[in-house]
């Protein structure tokens, strides 16, 4: 049985911890409300010029822009969209883990061969690859200090202009899709080169008749850009809203796992001050019962 001592300061030790996760729950659960706003917000518009730019580019020839030519992938970049900080379960790990699965299933001939290279937007990503000798793009760490389509914008420029120089022939997210603040699922998409609309009888069933002015090909030429720097906005809203979400789950479960676990000590403590006080009261007995023997 532990003494006394310890266990109150054990006590004392997960109180502390109880009301340090308690406020980060707190402050999570603030931040995750306008993070889920702003995804939300943009989902529709994100969805909608998806569909749009799918109507409009079904029948352009890759010619008409360069996001859309499909070539051989022997170089790849990945974006591993991640927090700068922990404590949010499973959400830096789960994407982590997602980018190595990616690399050894789908791009292992180009990793052997060191074609393989990493954007990463969030500090848990760029610390990890870079400790691993990865090829490690950029440092865009600070894009959570001032999150904003301006900011992301600039990474999605750097991103199209190695494309289209040739520095990689495909480039994919990777990142964390907001459901709720309980559940998030981790996404692969293919950011460049844009995925064309697969053609099929359906498909032309539901294509919109769009009247368009100057021209086709002008307008998909703006759209295009448009549409990769809204989709990696997107991607790393959903993300910034997952991992509130995620670590105000694991605040909330922490906090839950310190009430339990005071509880427990609580009763160990009550036990050693019940032993001790009974021994104690055993020695006082026993110590009159010789005196008056004698």
């Amino acid at each position: 049985m532990a003494n006394l001592k310890e266990v109150r300061n054990r006590i004392a030790s997960v109180s502390s911890t109880q009301q340090i996760t308690k406020a980060m729950k707190m402050v999570s659960a603030a931040k995750l409300k306008r993070a889920t706003n702003a995804i939300v917000q943009l989902r529709p518009y994100a969805n909608k010029l998806r569909d749009i730019l799918s109507n409009l580019s079904a029948s352009l020839e890759a010619s008409h822009s360069p996001y859309i030519q499909e070539r051989e992938p022997k170089r790849v970049l990945i974006v591993a969209v991640t927090s700068n900080r922990g404590l949010a379960g499973a959400f830096n790990a789960n994407i982590l883990k997602a980018v190595n699965q990616l690399i050894a299933t789908k791009y292992e001939a180009q990793y052997r061969q060191g074609n393989v290279s990493i954007a990463a937007i969030g500090k848990k990503a760029q610390d990890y690859y870079e400790k691993r000798k990865y090829n490690v793009i950029g440092n865009n760490n600070e894009l959570y200090n001032d999150l904003s389509f301006e900011n992301t914008s600039k990474i999605t420029e750097a991103i199209m202009k190695g494309f289209v120089d040739g520095d990689y022939d495909r480039v994919e997210v990777v990142y964390n899709h907001f459901k709720n603040a309980a559940m998030q699922f981790v996404f692969t998409e293919q950011l460049l080169p844009l995925p064309r609309p697969e053609v099929s009888k359906e498909s032309n069933l539901h294509k919109v008749d769009y009247i368009l002015e100057p021209s086709q090909e002008e307008i998909v030429e703006q759209l295009i850009p448009k549409s990769i720097k809204v989709q990696l906005y997107k991607a790393v809203l959903d993300s910034h809203a997952s991992e509130h979400g995620a670590r105000m789950t694991a605040m909330d479960k922490a906090t839950d796992n310190a009430g339990e676990l005071l509880r427990n000590l609580k009763l160990s403590y009550n036990q050693a001050r019940q032993a001790a006080i009974t021994t104690e009261l055993t020695e006082i007995v026993s110590g009159a019962a010789a005196l008056s023997n004698g």
